[in-house]
């Protein structure tokens, strides 16, 4: 069985930097993309950054220039260092794995359970 671990949301106050980090942990072949999306209070879940497993990666535009996707493919870990971070970027930040589970032929997507994020004077 697949899962998708998150750690490292909190408080924070605007201006200030958080890092999340997300560990894809089962029976995994292979990882495509792995991703962070966020879910603010009364709005639609929205894509903040993907990484391929090449390394390509893209951004929403709100986060370009202030948050960093990276990955570790030995560990099957995503990470995402958020810098200058506003009030607006209060969500809960969920993990997103496109991989392929060993003896099977297709890939699933699978989400992690959340982190809160918090930018709060």
């Amino acid at each position: 069985q697949v899962q998708l671990v998150e750690s490292g949301g909190g408080l924070v106050k605007p201006g200030g930097s958080l890092r999340l980090s997300c560990a894809a942990s089962g029976s995994i072949f292979s990882i495509n993309a792995m991703a962070w999306y966020r879910q603010a209070p009364g709005k639609q879940r929205e894509l903040v950054a993907r990484i391929r497993s090449g390394g390509d990666t893209n951004y929403a535009d709100f986060v370009k220039g202030r948050f960093t996707i990276s990955r570790d493919n030995a560990k099957n870990t995503v990470y995402l260092q958020m810098n200058s971070l506003k009030p607006e970027d209060t969500a809960v930040y969920y993990c997103y794995a496109d991989l392929r589970p060993i003896s099977s032929r297709v890939n699933y997507q699978y989400w992690g359970q959340g982190t809160q994020v918090t930018v709060s004077s």
